[in-house]
Parts: structure tokens; C-alpha cells; sequence
């Protein structure tokens, strides 16, 4: 059995089959029966687990087991303390409630690589950056709540899964490492 950190880059869709237009995964890994544990949208990058054991990949991807996520995300404007609380709160985005959040505010990660293409700026609008802590992940879950609370994103990094972040385990965009299956069962609070 195996278990795979991947550095997603931005552009690259969630899947090993032929996309028409955008890379897959199929570039970086050629490891067989490996399949990826959740997604991230092809503007989103950061960390994704692969594994070839089905019921570890429930246990990473299903909300119902509770495993949390980090995100860094950097969104247009300067955030006030009540769209923080915001973020923090159940928020209702139309076909669903989320459940609450860990939200603060954060300095520019200084392990963070640039994005290639860079993100857009506006001299006109600052930026700033949240590190979002979610024990669900839905559909562009994060962009919806980012932008519900005045604040669009810009750039949407996944740092953390569960016991694994790129802050401990740092890997360039594109790159990939096994890692023991046993560290997934480990408690962690990565709050």
C-alpha cells in the first residue's frame, strides 16, 4: 500500500485521464493504482494524498470522518474583523451550509513559491492572506466563501491535510514523496 504527497501546481486538473486542454497528473506521477484522495480545482494548488487503498482514500476525502484541512488564501482587499467572523461562522452558499472555520489573517508565507502565471494585481486594491482551516472540503468551497464574505480570492493554496503539510514535508510544485501510511491514523491539531 502506498500513500503520496503531491505539490498540485496551478493549471493542472485532479485526475490521471487525457484532459483536451490542461496536464493531469498523469505528467508528474506514473505509479500505478494510485488514485488521488480528493481533488483541487485546476486554479487551486498545493498538497493532494494519493493512495492505492480504497478505504484510506474514503478516510482522507469523506467530510464525515473530520480531517482537516488548511488552505492559504490570498483574497483581494484587506479584511475587517467581521468578515473574518464571517468566514468563521456556518455560512449558507445556497446549496449548502458549511460548517464553521478556523480563520485568521496571515503574513505572506515565506516558504510559499511564486505562481506561475503570477496572480493579478491592482495598485488600487491591497491583498492580504487567510489561512482557512476546514474539517469538510466541497466544490470550490473556499473561493464561494471567500467571495460571500467580500473578499474574491486570488490565489488558493491546500498547505495541510490532516497530519501532512508542505510546511513540514516541502515539496516544489510538480514534485511528489511516499510517505509512511501509519503517520494518516496519528492524532493532529493543525490549528
Amino acid at each position: 500500500m502506498s500513500l503520496i504527497l503531491f505539490n498540485k501546481p496551478f493549471g493542472v486538473m485532479s485526475q490521471f485521464s487525457n484532459h483536451p486542454t490542461r496536464a493531469t497528473l498523469a505528467r508528474y506521477i506514473s505509479l500505478p493504482g494510485i488514485y488521488p484522495a480528493g481533488r483541487l480545482d485546476a486554479e487551486s494548488e498545493g498538497l493532494m494524498l494519493m493512495t492505492d487503498d480504497g478505504h484510506l482514500q474514503h478516510q482522507i476525502s469523506h467530510p464525515d470522518h473530520g480531517k482537516l484541512k488548511t488552505y492559504l488564501v490570498q483574497v483581494e482587499g484587506l479584511p475587517h474583523p467581521g468578515q473574518l467572523e464571517n468566514l468563521r461562522q456556518p455560512m449558507d452558499l445556497g446549496d449548502f451550509i458549511t460548517r464553521g472555520s478556523h480563520t485568521v489573517r496571515i503574513a505572506p508565507p515565506a516558504w510559499l513559491w511564486p505562481r506561475d502565471p503570477p496572480v493579478r494585481q491592482r495598485r488600487q486594491i491591497p491583498t492580504s492572506w487567510l489561512a482557512i482551516t476546514l474539517s469538510e472540503g466541497k466544490n470550490r468551497q473556499v473561493r464561494r466563501m471567500t467571495a460571500a464574505a467580500g473578499l474574491p480570492t486570488l490565489r488558493l493554496v491546500r498547505s495541510a491535510i490532516g497530519p501532512f503539510s508542505l510546511s513540514s514535508h516541502p515539496l516544489l510544485p510538480g514534485e511528489w514523496r511516499a510517505v509512511s501510511e501509519q503517520a494518516w491514523w496519528q492524532p493532529t491539531d493543525q490549528r
